[in-house]
């Protein structure tokens, strides 16, 4: 989303990650060539307890040979669906900038914002065109770019969940039809709606996989229950907005605990529900993670597949 591409040659592929208190989160992956997306590295880096570590540790991974794509956490940034506005392509930001002031709860002078394109379909009139804001505090991104040049990580992009889930969601898709994907943390969800490879959807769920994997959970009135009930209201708001692309699957996202969760959607929706496992499409040195770290990883392995052919 939002870029500052360096000039030094780099390994192919990204190096996606996550500084937390403790830990680097990572995957390095490349979409290109033949075959499956091929992902030769991932995991948790320790820092420790400290994060004076950083540089050192960022050497030991050698993190220089690589396009680093940092991963925002949910809190750090907003994500607004606006009509797109009519306007030349080099005043587009501006026009957004203005269009958003009153729907993100900061002033827009404090605001870095990116745009995302969702490309009408071919049916639908050009009034119809809506993007995607990417909105994040100025003072929270210079923190990061801070951070990043202290342990002279080379950052290139600045990435958030939604448009990872949608590289993965891409690998499913497999005719003119959309595809829906849901990710579980432990209190709350991101549901996704892919079509030809672009983001049409996002929405953030109030359930997390603590909920849809509890005792009781698919019992009258339940998490599974109210799931349900929020899918099929985005279900819906997807079908009145964009008429003529019919929807064809959910997928829900890899967890380390076992759920009822895709038997209930496809019994209560009437839609087809399916449990994915990242090995099916991506290809690793070795067996590859299993379940607890495909969750734990998720965003992270999905940024790493960046492959973003539109500049706006």
């Amino acid at each position: 989303m939002l870029s500052w591409l360096g000039r030094e040659k780099k390994l192919p592929g990204w190096f996606a990650f996550s500084i937390g208190a403790q830990e680097i989160e990572f995957a390095h992956g490349n979409f290109g060539g033949a075959g499956k997306p091929h992902v030769s590295s991932y995991g948790t880096q320790a820092l420790d307890g400290e994060k004076q570590e950083l540089p050192k540790v960022a050497q030991s991974m050698h993190l220089r040979r690589y396009q680093c794509v940092a991963l925002l956490r949910p809190g750090e940034y907003q994500l607004v669906l606006v009509e797109a506005p009519n306007v030349p392509k080099e005043e587009l930001k501006s026009a957004i900038r203005w269009r958003i002031k009153d729907m993100i709860d900061y002033h827009v002078d404090d605001a870095t914002i990116d745009m995302l394109d969702v490309p009408p379909p071919d049916s639908a009139a050009a009034r119809n065109h809506l993007m995607y804001a990417v909105s994040a505090r100025n003072e929270l991104i210079e923190s990061k770019i801070r951070e990043c040049e202290h342990a002279r990580i080379p950052l290139a992009v600045i990435d958030i969940p939604e448009t990872a889930q949608r590289n993965i969601a891409a690998l499913y898709e497999t005719d003119e039809r959309a595809v829906g994907l849901a990710y579980f943390a432990e209190d709350w969800g991101v549901l996704t709606i892919n079509y030809r490879g672009e983001l049409y959807l996002a929405r953030r769920l109030d359930v997390g996989l603590k909920q849809i994997s509890s005792e009781g959970a698919a019992a009258e009135g339940g998490p599974l229950e109210r799931l349900a009930v929020e899918i099929q209201r985005t279900l819906d708001h997807f079908d009145r907005q964009f008429r003529s692309i019919p929807f064809a699957t959910l997928l829900l996202a890899p967890t380390p605990r076992n759920s009822a969760a895709a038997q209930f959607l496809k019994g209560r929706l009437g839609i087809e529900a399916l449990d994915i496992d990242l090995r099916e499409v991506l290809a690793f040195d070795g067996p590859g993670p299993e379940k607890d770290a495909q969750w734990r990883l998720f965003h992270h392995l999905g940024a790493c597949l960046r492959h973003e052919s539109k500049v706006l």
